[in-house]
């Protein structure tokens, strides 16, 4: 089998060629049909290296996807919502040669050029994904055809998708879930069914709307859903399969999710983007007093993927039953873009640090936290790193912490303290819209004449914690 991207939906539009591939913004496309758009698009991108993407939830950004690959390029996501600097960024720093984006029109348009052409090799980059970065850069991280096609022969057939099928895409595709929206769907003759922006923030009448069969999001979609009201029994009967991932997933919050969606499996993927999407699951028993307890209320990540091994280490460094989880195998990236970004997150023996602390109970992981300052908000992967330097730039402030903190329905929203002179929380918000995206942002920002430190010098991130929280 090809390990190349776009032959996985080259297969499902030979076979398939008059069902539904993708619906969105009120157009719907069989495969036959985003496969000539796709094709008459790639005509233009010969010879491209790295394509940036530069468009969401149109057809536009789905048939660039595919033409990119199509034409042996690199795809490059951009969010057109994200600060114009930060786009600047990542354009540099994946080294883009060609820009496909749309017009006020929703047209094409394609800005510079590409000659030449090239041969294509597994271990080509199929995508590049930019996550935050501790130094306050984002890090690119490359994953290869051969990473794609590994995950891919793990999920792909797992999920019963098939014609008539409706996967949700409820993913930007700069957030690599998104991956698995568009390969797991396409591969096997399903629909691709694109929710607006605002939809998403009531899921269950988009998923009646949409027809959909198959869901994936964040668990803190579900909050949504329950300070709506809407998560009634049964509620959703089209519902086939149901995965949520991309951060921890609170058990109570699956149940009520359960309980809307009855005849739905349930499953729970963890995957950190250089391990390609995910690479464990576990599937909650189909009856609710049949799932495990755990320590922390969280849902167990489950098992790795048979084409994958771990590693848990200790804080010292020695293999254990609890600790820090390590991969490796096929879907393991390579590296990130900037070799500089490698630095401690290579263990020997082609080990991938995820810096996630987990244990092991009753023969499955479980997550219990992180041991460093990234955290999960709404899926995006933060490091309060980056947010704090970001905060340290702007005038007037000489220190800056960032935390993630809890809300009341359960999930955790961005808040920042910050120390120096004539700081003024509106006007911080402000600056920081022209230099991180809107995720990124802190909710709250709270001006003191000095951040706590604790009997070491130290800033005291636990007091700061108990106080941005309460």
């Amino acid at each position: 089998m090809s390990e190349h991207a776009h032959d996985w939906f080259a297969r499902s539009a030979d076979a398939f060629g008059d069902c539904t591939a993708l619906e969105v913004a009120g157009e719907a496309l069989t495969y036959a049909e985003l496969r000539d758009r796709a094709e008459l698009l790639a005509g233009r991108l010969t010879g491209a290296r790295r394509v940036g993407l530069l468009a969401s939830r149109s057809v536009t950004a789905y048939v660039g996807y595919l033409a990119a690959l199509r034409a042996g390029a690199a795809v490059v996501p951009l969010n057109p919502e994200h600060p114009a600097s930060r786009i600047r960024g990542v354009v540099e720093a994946a080294g883009i040669d060609l820009l496909i984006t749309e017009t006020p029109c929703g047209e094409t348009e394609i800005v510079a050029a590409a000659v030449g052409s090239r041969e294509l090799a597994p271990d080509d980059v199929a995508y590049i994904i930019f996550t935050s970065g501790s130094t306050g850069t984002p890090k690119g991280v490359p994953i290869t055809h051969r990473n794609l096609a590994a995950y891919l022969r793990q999920v792909a057939p797992r999920y019963g998708i098939r014609p008539g099928s409706r996967v949700s895409g409820n993913f930007e595709l700069t957030f690599d879930g998104s991956v698995h929206d568009l390969f797991v769907a396409w591969s096997q003759g399903g629909a691709l069914v694109v929710p607006q922006r605002g939809q998403l923030l009531a899921p269950v009448r988009t998923v009646n709307a949409l027809r959909l069969t198959h869901w994936f999001s964040v668990p803190s979609l579900i909050s949504f859903a329950a300070r709506l009201g809407s998560l009634e029994p049964a509620s959703m009967p089209t519902l086939e399969w149901s995965l949520f991932g991309g951060e921890a997933v609170p058990l109570d919050a699956v149940r009520r999710w359960k309980t809307a969606a009855p005849g739905s499996e349930v499953e729970i993927v963890y995957g950190p983007t250089e391990l390609t999407v995910t690479c464990t699951s576990y599937r909650l028993p189909a009856d609710p007093a049949d799932w495990p307890g755990t320590p922390n209320g969280i849902a167990p990540i489950g098992t790795c993927y048979p084409e994958l091994e771990h590693l848990l280490l200790d804080d010292a460094g020695v293999p254990s039953d609890r600790g820090e989880l390590c991969l490796r195998g096929p879907q393991r990236f390579g590296g990130y873009l900037d070799p500089a970004d490698d630095e401690g997150r290579f263990a020997p023996g082609g080990w991938y640090r995820t810096g996630d602390r987990v244990a092991v109970q009753d023969g499955v992981l479980i997550h219990l936290g992180r041991t460093d300052h990234q955290v999960k908000v709404r899926g995006h992967r933060i490091e309060l790193g980056e947010v704090e330097a970001v905060l340290r730039q702007l005038p007037g402030v000489r220190d800056a912490i960032a935390l993630a903190v809890p809300t009341d329905e359960g999930s955790h929203e961005l808040a920042a303290a910050v120390s120096g002179t004539a700081c003024v929380p509106e006007q911080l918000h402000a600056a920081l819209g022209d230099r991180l995206p809107p995720y990124m942002r802190p909710r709250r920002i709270t001006v003191l004449d000095q951040l706590p430190l604790n009997a070491n010098g130290k800033v005291d991130r636990r007091a700061l914690h108990a106080e941005l929280g309460s």
